[in-house]
């Protein structure tokens, strides 16, 4: 087991960058802005985000999508191969989606046929993998069969990646939707990481061989309320230190739900207040990092540089509050 590529995805100025949009979702990103999503506009839109130089600076690992990690730069050159050269490493998403458990909740699929995607990933020159299960948030939700459910799969998944040597993320999500509070996000997220970890050790795997990747623990974005980041900070530092074993390497948190400066300034107060805190505290953002760059972008050519400088601007402000040195002046 490659037990240094865990720690080689969370050094102290680096995160990841999460291009694992599904095709439905990428599909309504770039709906957002006027385009029709493709192959090859998919294609183009990735490459202008890996080619960007300097971002293997702020960038540690590139999460991808089965359709990105089997295409190539304009020079012919494989994704993978490309990032690998330029010290990013590659991983994918390897869940496929979610089936319905009832009327409202739903599990993370994928397990069939794993084992041999993997293998088929490992020689594209992969070195880490990622599977996401997420949990709606309410009075009454999560299930018990939900969190059971999901679980069972994500610690299946783990052993199945660490079995072919590949570092797993395991992404159990808390939703932001719905008018939850703050405390309620916390008590669910507690409930899930504590189910999670409790699985994981039961089954044997290497908790220093995987990562966590998960929500930050906020209020539902329905509910009309806004926590500062000392707020966020705190409690998410309390969940974190409450269900996640020491032994694992590093939490990487997603930006769901927040615009970017929300999830920057918020990934640095956590830095800020970590204290003693025994894991590495480093972002894996989708949104966080995209939303700005792709709108300067919007499918055209001449839009390419400019979409490029707003991207390492970001990537470059996410590093430094993965620090917990940056300030809302930097954003100027």
């Amino acid at each position: 087991m490659k037990s240094d590529i865990a720690k080689k995805l969370v050094p102290l100025h680096k995160g990841l960058l999460a291009a694992d949009e599904s095709t439905g979702t990428i599909k309504k990103r770039f709906a957002a802005v006027g385009l029709v999503s493709s192959p090859e506009l998919n294609r183009q839109y990735r490459q202008m985000l890996f080619t960007t130089p300097g971002i293997e600076n702020f960038l540690s690992g590139v999460i991808m999508f089965d359709e990105t990690v089997r295409q190539k730069t304009d020079e012919g050159v494989p994704f993978p191969e490309y990032l690998s050269e330029r010290g990013i490493i590659p991983g994918i998403k390897v869940d496929e989606g979610r089936e319905p458990l009832n009327d409202t909740e739903e599990i993370a699929r994928g397990l069939d046929g794993l084992p041999e995607r993997l293998k088929e990933y490992k020689e594209m020159r992969v070195g880490f993998t990622k599977w996401r299960a997420p949990f709606v948030i309410s009075s009454i939700y999560p299930s018990n069969e939900a969190l059971e459910k999901n679980i069972e799969r994500m610690v299946k998944y783990a052993e199945i990646s660490q079995g072919y040597d590949l570092v797993p993320i395991v992404e159990p999500e808390v939703l932001m939707d719905g008018n939850h509070t703050t405390a309620r996000c916390e008590e669910v997220s507690r409930e899930v990481l504590s189910n999670l970890f409790r699985e994981l050790k039961m089954a044997g795997i290497d908790l220093k061989k995987l990562l966590l990747k998960t929500n930050m623990i906020l209020p539902g974005k329905d509910s009309n309320v806004k926590a500062d980041s000392l707020e966020v900070a705190h409690a998410t530092l309390r969940t974190m230190r409450k269900t996640v074993p020491s032994e694992v390497p590093g939490i990487v948190f997603l930006s769901g739900g927040q615009s970017p400066e929300e999830a920057t300034a918020n990934l640095d107060r956590i830095n800020k207040l970590r204290s003693d805190s025994p894991w590495e505290l480093s972002f894996s953002f989708a949104r966080a990092l995209q939303l700005e760059p792709l709108e300067s972008w919007r499918g055209k050519e001449e839009n390419v540089k400019m979409a490029q400088g707003v991207f390492y601007k970001r990537a470059k402000l996410v590093s430094l509050a993965r620090q917990g040195k940056y300030s809302p002046e930097m954003e100027r």
